[in-house]
């Protein structure tokens, strides 16, 4: 599978260090772009950086000359994690500024998997209507909204409900969370 995971300034860097932890690029072709702001966004939230499992290619957020920029080689998942809502936005209404803005229009226009991680609170009617224009679209929203009754006892294991969620609408098999239990008797 062609994965691209696009990573914006908004809050939550760990969302997108956990995601790329636990794809397999031995098993996956995955390419990374970063926004402008996403770069000092990472450099507050992650002490280390941001660290790349070998194998995985970064672009340059303004070249085009890459191949998930075109219709015709397009990523068979795109994931843009943690997702501002100013690039939430351009995408609803078909911006293609930069290759990661024209990457989430390609997987649009080709329809495949388009994975959005907002990460923002309060939400304005803006933001609503925009998400609104992207569920029409199909895309799949997945808010950073951890879940609690996984027991999670570290900050670690609260991302990783969400990352858990997001790699479930890859159509990756993964472990990070449990699972919600049937009712016991």
């Amino acid at each position: 599978m062609k994965i691209l995971v696009a990573i914006t300034g908004a809050s939550g860097a760990l969302y997108a260090q956990r995601l790329l932890d636990n794809l397999n690029p031995a098993e996956h072709q995955i390419h990374v772009v970063l926004s402008n702001y996403a770069q000092q966004v990472i450099a507050e939230e992650l002490p280390g950086g941001l660290r790349l499992p070998d194998g995985v290619k970064a672009h340059n957020l303004k070249s085009m000359n890459v191949s998930f920029a075109s219709g015709s080689n397009p990523p068979d998942v795109m994931v843009v994690i943690p997702c501002t809502m100013g690039t939430m936005g351009r995408i609803a209404h078909g911006y293609s500024e930069d290759v990661l803005q024209r990457a989430a229009d390609v997987v649009l226009k080709e329809k495949k998997k388009l994975i959005l991680v907002p990460r923002e609170t309060p939400l304005s009617l803006i933001h609503v209507k925009n998400m609104e224009l992207l569920l029409l679209a199909g895309v799949t929203l997945i808010p950073a909204n951890p879940s609690f009754y996984s027991g999670a006892k570290t900050i670690l294991e609260l991302v990783d409900t969400v990352v858990a969620r997001v790699l479930d609408h890859m159509g990756l098999p993964n472990q990070l969370a449990p699972r919600w239990a049937e009712e016991k008797e």
